[in-house]
């Protein structure tokens, strides 16, 4: 029980094949294309609300093209190849320096960012933002709930059972809300459910994330 509780509560490695597209199938197509290095841009511009999923796309573009991530508050020069930078609002002075003479200096091969705004309202020099602009630019929308109960209604369903509206209603109250953690979680569930026997209701979903109740 302990194990399942684990398995609840850590989130999988993200990757293209768990990143739930909803409206941004096209931005994750071009993001999967420029890992392989089918695009002749240099430059790929992710912005979108917080919690959208824009981590989830640079790790996992960076897992398949052998790239650099790092969190912009982390950045510290270029050495050339790819790079994916996250949340490029919160670099310094200096480093937004030293990306903009990488642009003129061709000192990388592609660069992937992300930020909350489109490049025209992203807080950072005038000259940086317009070059980042130079190459593709795409909205990254978040997932409603009812998006969200659809993908794990859908995940369920490839498994081979049916997910009540109870069962997922909880999981997005009671669990972490990306969708990668939230997956995971059906699939701790169904584990225990084939390992137990029992169905899977909200009392069992209950029992998975309470061990304590079992015992009573």
């Amino acid at each position: 029980m302990r194990q399942l509780l684990l398995d609840f509560t850590r989130a999988p490695a993200p990757t293209f094949e768990n990143f739930v597209h909803g409206r941004n199938a096209e931005a994750v197509q071009a993001i999967q294309a420029a890992a392989r290095g089918e695009l002749a841009e240099r430059v790929i511009y992710v912005w979108g609300e917080k919690a959208a999923g824009k981590t989830h796309l640079m790790k996992a573009f960076s897992a398949t093209a052998g790239a650099r991530y790092l969190a912009a508050r982390d950045f510290d020069r270029f050495d050339g190849g790819r790079f994916a930078i996250d949340d490029i609002e919160a670099l310094s002075g200096d480093a937004q320096t030293a990306i903009f003479n990488a642009f003129n200096e061709r000192a990388f091969e592609l660069l992937v960012v992300t930020a909350q705004s489109a490049p025209r309202d992203v807080a950072l020099r005038r000259d940086l933002a317009t070059r980042l602009a130079t190459g593709l630019t795409y909205r990254i929308f978040g997932l409603s709930d009812e998006e969200k109960r659809a993908a794990l209604r859908a995940h369920a369903k490839t498994r081979g059972f049916r997910l009540d509206e109870d069962v997922s209603a909880y999981l997005l109250s009671h669990l972490r809300r990306d969708m990668g953690s939230l997956i995971a979680a059906l699939d701790s569930l169904d584990r225990y459910s084939l390992e137990t026997g029992r169905p899977i209701t909200l009392p069992l979903l209950k029992v998975a994330l309470q061990p304590e109740l079992g015992s009573q």
